[in-house]
């Protein structure tokens, strides 16, 4: 009894180690721009382990098949993004940028030694990078990761004077008295955002498609160019509660406290029995 308990109590523990890094992670991301929540989901844990033992003295009494010992426990189920909307802070510079809905996501350009990949951000933090002998620029994260339009990265002569972003994504530019669109933002809604991926640097990514049998399009999909996405001039913060944060991280605390009290009262216990024994 004393081992099972000790097992139970082990894989608990790790459990909700892992679960106080995610308040850490989520705590030291109160501020980051566009940052999402990420919750622990835990669930009970079933396992069985075969010990072949073969004398038949072993099944006597048992209700569980011979050979077999069942255990319970507690495992983190998975961590998933809250992607409640954050809270809107305006600065008024021309390429900050919120997305208006909970599923919305820019997508940006990520390349990693010889792979480049579509990610996924809430970050509206946008900036206009140099290319071509600085003849022309480039809209990028603050990461230097281009952000895709519906056309591609999103790329445009550098003799402009003024440069806004409009509701349904559109980038205008304004040489002299003249407007032109250069781009149109290329807005993606995740119609399963719990499969989505966090990759680091608040960027997101499709999972292993074909291990779950889905289609890109079953998890992202268009949206509307024509709809009201994006308000420019603010960005969007955090959605971390601290105060849902300190209290998680207090209840974890106290059990991860009780299941190590567990341990060393289990070993206590057996203690006492090996000088009984003796």
């Amino acid at each position: 009894m004393s081992l099972r308990v000790l097992g139970q109590a082990l894989s608990t523990m790790g459990q909700l180690q892992q679960k106080l890094d995610t308040i850490s992670h989520n705590t030291a991301n109160s501020d980051t721009t566009g940052y999402k929540t990420r919750k622990a989901e835990f669930s009970s844990l079933l396992n069985q382990q075969i010990n072949n033992l073969s004398d038949p003295r072993n099944g006597q009494g048992r209700l569980t098949p011979d050979g077999i010992r069942i255990g319970s426990g507690a495992r983190l189920g998975s961590i998933q993004p809250h992607l409640a909307l954050g809270y809107m802070k305006t600065t008024d510079r021309a390429l900050d940028t919120m997305l208006l809905n909970e599923n919305h996501f820019y997508q940006v350009e990520v390349t990693d030694g010889a792979n480049t990949a579509v990610h996924y951000t809430r970050d509206g933090s946008l900036y206009l990078s140099p290319v071509n002998n600085d003849t022309e620029v480039m809209l990028v994260t603050k990461d230097g990761h281009p952000v895709l339009g519906v056309n591609g990265p999103i790329w445009f002569d550098a003799d402009f004077s003024d440069i806004q972003i409009g509701e349904n994504g559109s980038v205008v530019v304004t040489r002299g008295n003249v407007q032109e669109v250069v781009g149109n933002l290329a807005v993606v809604e995740a119609v399963r955002p719990r499969l989505l991926e966090a990759t680091g640097d608040n960027l997101f990514r499709l999972p292993d498609l074909a291990a779950l049998g889905y289609n890109a399009d079953d998890i992202i999909q268009a949206t509307d160019q024509n709809a009201s996405l994006i308000k420019s001039g603010v960005i969007e913060g955090s959605n971390v509660n601290m105060a849902e944060q300190m209290t998680d991280m207090l209840v974890t605390q106290r059990s991860y406290q009780f299941n190590a009290r567990t341990i060393t009262m289990a070993d206590q216990m057996q203690g006492l029995i090996n000088q009984i024994r003796s």
